[in-house]
């Protein structure tokens, strides 16, 4: 029998996720982990097939997971309106320059192949393109995401738009793969989508790992820790 492990923490709606899953997916046992520690030796053992981070705090888990994999890094697998797409970087300390948010659209793109479909990536800013000059952060943003557009366009064949700030308009284009200035802006858009206007969410997808690792919010809902676990199951075959 399959075996997923899952993170308890605070959040008690793990625990009815889990009984929801088990009744659907009878042929997969679920074990429970309370600690950060054994979570990440749940990671890393060969007799697990999947794990999701559930309820715990994840400072300590990627921590600890970056010491066996220095290149980790995570996209949020959102459902949109009768599409979904990957958010990233989501971590507060993720994205923090070019070349990581550039290994992070990699990363998108490979993943996306890899469950049939076609990458359509948009890269967001902190502001439009005539905001530049409107203060440091806003114009040193707004000339990143321009070097990462033309950086994805002269490494891949892959469809790029840079957006600037209206992710409204990236998200009515249908771009399956949206990449945030920063881990600080996608950790918003991520809480204002999912958790406060109920966006279906499978968690995040886990990169630069031979494991599979869901990532998820410590406030997620039943059914989204719900959805975590029917895609940990599907992404462990």
């Amino acid at each position: 029998m399959k075996t997923i492990a899952i993170g308890v923490g605070e959040n008690e709606n793990i625990i009815q996720s889990c009984h929801i899953f088990k009744e659907k997916h009878p042929k997969t046992d679920i074990k429970l982990i309370y600690n950060d520690e054994d979570l990440v030796k749940s990671v890393l053992d060969d007799n697990i097939a999947a794990v999701v981070r559930g309820s715990l705090p994840a400072s300590n888990i990627m921590q600890e997971l970056k010491e066996h994999y220095p290149k980790l890094s995570r996209a949020t697998y959102v459902n949109g309106d009768e599409y979904e797409f990957l958010l990233s970087p989501v971590g507060i300390d993720e994205g923090t320059n070019i070349e990581e948010k550039y290994e992070i659209a990699l990363n998108c793109i490979d993943f996306l192949k890899k469950v049939g479909k076609k990458p359509k990536i948009a890269i967001l800013a902190e502001g439009r393109e005539d905001d530049y000059g409107r203060g440091e952060e806003v114009s040193k943003s707004i000339e990143d995401s321009k070097k990462l557009t033309e950086l994805i366009k002269d490494n891949t064949e892959e469809d790029v738009e840079n957006y600037f700030i209206l992710i409204e308009k990236a998200i009515n284009d249908k771009s399956n793969v949206i990449i945030a200035p920063n881990g600080r802006v996608g950790n918003i858009i991520f809480r204002t989508l999912v958790l406060l206007s109920s966006w279906p969410s499978h968690g995040a997808v886990t990169f630069g790992i031979d494991r599979v690792y869901i990532d998820t919010s410590r406030d997620q809902s039943i059914d989204g820790y719900v959805r975590s676990l029917i895609l940990a199951d599907k992404l462990s075959k």
